[in-house]
Parts: structure tokens; C-alpha cells; sequence
């Protein structure tokens, strides 16, 4: 028995990636360096979490520093634009946490756990939610995962592909896997990053521009 899969995904996937051509968002190979900067852009604009990034990375040059930084000089020093303790304090605990696991600060054992065992990981760790462990997975640990951030959740809700699970706009981790299986795995990377680019450039929050949007025929939202 096949299982059911979202309508036209197919040939959304075809018409993004031609308009997109994939682009990966400044995303890192390094699963650390990507959880980090997955953290870095939590509730923030592209410009700032870059920035966030880019100035962790400068005053951090080696992960192990921040095991012992406290809290308010990590805060102080980065720029995160907005919940900066919260953040800076998720990754100093990531990083000993890490350290007590694996004898540094690393997340190359997650390459030989199956994805079941490396959600499962990843979800342990403070601030990590399943939206940041997929964005972990997909782009550095190659799995065929399907991050559900807002810009896949707006698209996908007028695209009529979500069934949720909650009377509430916002997307639950049942919301999440359930959208995650409507889609083909070899299909999930490009579908992710190219909704991405297409929430942020046409399919906007506020006042989409649906008269350039190039997958408008399988959209019956029309951008409401």
C-alpha cells in the first residue's frame, strides 16, 4: 500500500528548485557549526543571526572557550539580536554537554546513528527543538529529513497540504512529522530550501505577491 503524499508535490518541487536552484542559506557542513548557527537564527531576521554567527565565531574561534565563559560575557559579546541569555546559555551547556559525552565538542558520532537515534540526540540538547534537529540533519548530516520552519508551514498551509493537530496557527511537533511523511525523502532537501527562498521572497507573510508566484496553479489559498 502506498502511502499518500501531498498533492502536486512533485511538480511544486520542480518549479521552485528551477526558480531557486537550491540555494542553501548560508547553511554549515559541520553539524556543530550548524546546530550553532540554527540556534543563532531562532525568531530572527537573516541579516542578524549572520551577524550573530559570524561574531561567535570571532570571539569563540574554538567551541571549547565557551565550555567555561559565563553566561553574561557570551551575551554580552555576541550581538544574537533578542533572547541572547537564553541562547548563549543553550550553547554553553550544548558544548559541555558534548564534551562530557564525547571527550570534545563535536557531533561527528552522529553520523554513524540512524535518524531515529540522532533525533533523538539532538532533541536532549536545551533549545533544540525538531524544527533545529531536521535543520541539523538535512544539511550536514545529509539525512532526508523535511525542517518545518515558518516559512514551510505558511506555504504549506495554503498549499492545503496540512492537517493540524491543534486549533492553533502554530505548527506542533505532530503537525511536523505529519507533514514530514507527505513528502517524498529524495525530494525533502529541495523542497525545504526552496520554500525558504520562495517565504521569503514571494509567498510572504503579510501581502504575498501571488501575481509572481510560479507555483499559484496548485495553490487554492491564493495568498489568503
Amino acid at each position: 500500500m502506498h502511502k499518500p503524499i501531498a498533492p502536486y508535490v512533485f511538480e511544486v518541487t520542480k518549479r521552485l528548485r528551477r526558480e531557486y536552484k537550491d540555494f542553501v542559506h548560508y547553511n554549515k557542513k559541520n553539524p556543530l557549526d550548524e546546530l550553532v548557527f540554527i540556534l543563532c537564527s531562532v525568531k530572527r531576521s537573516e541579516k542578524v543571526y549572520l551577524n550573530a554567527y559570524r561574531t561567535l565565531k570571532r570571539a569563540f574561534p574554538k567551541y571549547e572557550m565557551l565550555a567555561n565563559t559565563p553566561v553574561r560575557k557570551v551575551s554580552k559579546v555576541v550581538a544574537w539580536g533578542g533572547l541572547q541569555n537564553q541562547k548563549a546559555a543553550a550553547v554553553k551547556v550544548i558544548i559541555k554537554t558534548l564534551i562530557e559525552q564525547f571527550g570534545k565538542p563535536t557531533l561527528a558520532p552522529l553520523k554513524k546513528m540512524s535518524d531515529d537515534e540522532c533525533e533523538r540526540f539532538l532533541l536532549s540538547l536545551p533549545g533544540v527543538g525538531k524544527k533545529v534537529a531536521r535543520c541539523v540533519m538535512l544539511y550536514s548530516l545529509n539525512r532526508q529529513v523535511f525542517p518545518v520552519d515558518s516559512h514551510c508551514w505558511r506555504i504549506t498551509n495554503r498549499l492545503g497540504w496540512n492537517k493540524k493537530t491543534y486549533d492553533s496557527k502554530k505548527c506542533s511537533e505532530k503537525d511536523m512529522d505529519f507533514l514530514q511523511e507527505l513528502i517524498p525523502p529524495q525530494i525533502r532537501f529541495s523542497l525545504h530550501v526552496n520554500m525558504v527562498s520562495h517565504g521569503r521572497k514571494i509567498c510572504t507573510a503579510r501581502s504575498p505577491r501571488c501575481n509572481a508566484c510560479t507555483i499559484i496553479r496548485y495553490c487554492p489559498k491564493m495568498g489568503m
